[in-house]
Parts: structure tokens; C-alpha cells; sequence
């Protein structure tokens, strides 16, 4: 089925809409870039930043309108993201992940929604899907035990939520799914030494033996089959297909990264020479000219894949229909080819810029960092996306993971 990028469906308001909290968001990329050092160096975004972005909306893109936010649909949300990124990758992916936490929360029930933003409409919640704890069912909640690593923005959410395989007595796995905890149930351990995106935070949950009433698990077996735990069915964004939008959370802050890289080199091409050759700056060089010309058209392509998956993403939404498994895994393959060309992209410039690229003072070696460690997230791994979509494709069914 051939996929409008953007669809009249999209009413004026919504546009008018977007292009506010894009303005918003471009309007706050120079101190992004200003503290972008500090937030590499303290391991964690700095509290400037998260100031501006509270001040500014934004971490208020996927909340619903009932409590104040703005319920935007995923192709603002990957647009509001990129712009943030230009400025701090970290920045950015943080924003990214915070904001799909408050799109969960949107998916459940009324009862969980009111304990998270009845009385506090600004609390940010943060999370982790993979099952590496447990959750054992008892009267009216679960006991939930474990460890969750990779946890971005736990350093600043009042609410995690935390990915469990349901056990029963006897130890048997019955269910998996979701639970909503307060931050202050859970400690966190610094684990997040890494080579890039290192101030996400993105730190180690741990859990024991917390008490989760029954209402604030959610099954990802529901999620997966379309399904959702709200009482509000006219709410287009939280009846959109689980995972395939779940993805996108990770490709908005590439094509920032990309962008910003393209931005700076080009800007640097006009001054910088090319040594031992007789071309007074960069940009007077074919094969500079060349080089930028494939890094632009390597993201204007990513742009267009992300972008043709969230088209199908919030159509779907607007439908109440749930993809199917084929388009499902297209919109996978999407997400994860467009990461890659945003990475390819990101390596060309850093090549084309020369070695100048890689000292401290360069704000080039930190995106291209950043791009590489953020790239290799499990579930943006383009094998693994492309033997979903191969699959699909060939008439192979489900296989490989439920993630699609």
C-alpha cells in the first residue's frame, strides 16, 4: 500500500500545531550546543536544559490534552526530537525516551493516569521494556524484584516503568508486561560509563521487593495485539500499533545528530583548507562537494523512511485499525535502515572534515560518538530488522522477536 508522507487527514490545527512546538524546540538548540560539554562531562543532562524543555512544553508532547498536554501525533514528536538533538544528542534522546514514557502512561488506565498526573500534571516518567526483573502475582498486586539497565532518564522521572515476566507460586511465567512505579520505590546504581551518549544517564534500575497495585500493570500481550488498557477510545495517539511506534523513539535523535553534523561542516568548509593541496578552503574541493552531497542525500532518505513509518503509524491511529503484520515490519525496517543512513552520514562528514573533526574542542568527534553508541540500541538493529521484514515478505509469519 503506497504511503502519503503526510495526509490531509492532518487538520490545520495540528499542523499549526507542530510547526509551534518545532519553533519551540529550534528556538532552544543554541543553549543545547552551549551546554552540551557539561552534560557529556556530568554524566547526566544538565538541569538548565531540562528546565528550558519543561518551560518550553515539550516534555509534554505525548501526554493527553485531559492533563494538559499535547497529545501530538508521532510525526510532530520526531521533528520536535531531531531539533533537540541538533543542539545535544544527549539532550535529545533523553527528551525522546521521557516523552514515549508519558505515551505509555497515556495507553493506561484511568486509575494510573490519575496516580502519575492528577496532582503533579508536570511528573515525567522514564522506563525499560526489557523483562530483566520479576513480578509475582499475590492478592490485588505484584511483587516486583530485578534489575534494569540502560534505564535513559531515570535521573529525572518521578515514575518508572518496568518491563516483568509474571510468575506465578510455582515459579511458572504467565503473562509479560509493564509496571508503573514511583522513582522513590526504586535506587539507582551509576553503571553508565560509556563512549557516547554519555549524558543520557542512562543508569541501572533496582527493585526489591516493591508492592505494585494490580491497576498499574499493563500487558504487553494486550499492547502487541492492539489492544490498550484506557477508557478513552477517541484518543487517536494511545490506540496507534505498540511496538513499530515504540521504535521511533530512537530514530528521531539520529537525524538530529546527522543534521547537526551536516550543518557544521558545511559551515566549516568555507574556512578550513585542505592541507598539502592547492585548494584555498574545503568547499572549493570536488571531492568535498561530492562527500557532503552523499551526506545530505544519505539523511534526506533517512528522513524519508522514518517519515513514511510514522505516516502509516499515526494513520493508524486515526483509523483504530492495527497494521498488518507485514506493514508492521516494513515500518521496522524503516526505522532501522534510517538509523543506519543517519550513522553513514555522520562518517562521511567526519571523513570529509579531516582530522580537526576528532579534538576535544570539536563538537564533530562528540556527535559522531553519540551516533555510534545510539545506533547500536538492540532493538534498532538492522539485521534483526531485516530478517522480520524478510520474513514478512516471503510469507514466513511471526518469528524473531514480538517486537513488530
Amino acid at each position: 500500500m503506497a504511503v502519503v508522507l503526510d495526509r490531509p487527514s492532518v487538520g490545520e490545527a495540528d499542523r499549526k500545531q507542530r510547526a509551534d512546538l518545532i519553533g519551540r524546540a529550534a528556538e532552544l538548540v543554541p543553549l543545547l550546543q552551549c551546554n552540551a560539554q557539561r552534560t557529556e562531562d556530568g554524566r547526566r543532562v544538565v538541569e538548565e536544559n531540562i528546565a528550558a524543555i519543561e518551560a518550553a512544553g515539550l516534555f509534554r508532547l505525548t501526554q493527553p490534552k485531559r492533563f494538559g498536554g499535547f497529545q501530538a501525533d508521532f510525526r510532530t514528536k520526531i521533528e520536535v526530537i531531531r531539533e533537540l538533538a541538533r543542539g545535544c544528542g544527549s539532550t535529545g534522546w533523553t527528551t525522546s525516551l521521557l516523552t514515549g514514557g508519558s505515551w505509555f502512561v497515556g495507553m493506561w488506565n484511568e486509575q494510573v493516569q490519575n496516580d502519575v498526573w492528577g496532582e503533579h500534571p508536570g511528573a515525567r516518567i522514564a522506563g525499560v521494556l526489557a523483562p530483566t526483573g520479576s513480578a509475582t502475582a499475590g492478592p490485588g498486586g505484584f511483587t516486583v524484584s530485578g534489575r534494569w539497565s540502560y534505564c535513559t532518564g531515570c535521573l529525572h522521572a518521578q515514575w518508572l516503568f518496568l518491563g516483568v515476566p509474571v510468575v506465578d507460586a510455582g515459579g511458572t511465567v504467565v503473562d509479560q508486561g509493564l509496571v508503573l512505579v514511583p522513582a522513590t520505590d526504586v535506587a539507582v546504581e551509576e553503571t553508565w560509563f560509556v563512549a557516547g551518549m554519555r549524558g543520557t544517564g542512562s543508569n541501572t534500575v533496582v527493585a526489591d521487593e516493591v508492592v505494585v497495585p494490580r491497576h498499574r500493570f499493563v500487558s504487553l500481550r494486550t499492547l502487541q495485539a492492539g489492544g490498550n488498557d484506557s477508557p478513552y477510545p477517541d484518543e487517536e495517539l494511545y490506540r496507534v500499533p505498540f511496538a513499530a511506534a515504540a521504535m521511533t523513539d530512537l530514530a528521531g535523535p539520529q537525524l538530529g545528530l546527522a543534521q547537526a553534523a551536516l550543518e557544521f561542516v558545511v559551515e566549516q568548509a568555507g574556512r578550513r583548507g585542505i592541507a598539502y593541496t592547492d585548494y584555498a578552503t574545503q568547499a572549493d574541493s570536488p571531492a568535498v562537494q561530492l562527500a557532503v552531497a552523499t551526506a545530505a542525500t544519505l539523511i534526506d532518505t533517512a528522513e524519508l523512511l522514518v517519515f513514511r513509518a510514522v505516516a502509516e503509524i499515526d494513520e493508524a491511529g486515526r483509523l483504530g485499525s492495527v497494521p498488518d503484520h507485514r506493514t508492521r515490519a516494513r515500518c521496522r525496517m524503516d526505522v532501522a535502515q534510517a538509523i543506519v543512513n543517519a550513522r553513514e552520514a555522520i562518517r562521511e562528514l567526519v571523513s570529509v572534515h579531516g582530522s580537526g573533526g576528532f579534538a576535544e574542542s570539536s563538537p564533530l568527534q562528540r556527535i559522531w560518538r553519540d551516533s555510534e553508541v545510539a545506533s547500536r540500541h538492540a532493538v534498532a538493529n538492522p539485521a534483526i530488522g531485516a530478517q522480520v521484514y524478510g520474513r514478512a515478505l516471503l510469507g514466513l509469519g511471526e518469528g524473531i522477536t514480538p517486537l513488530v
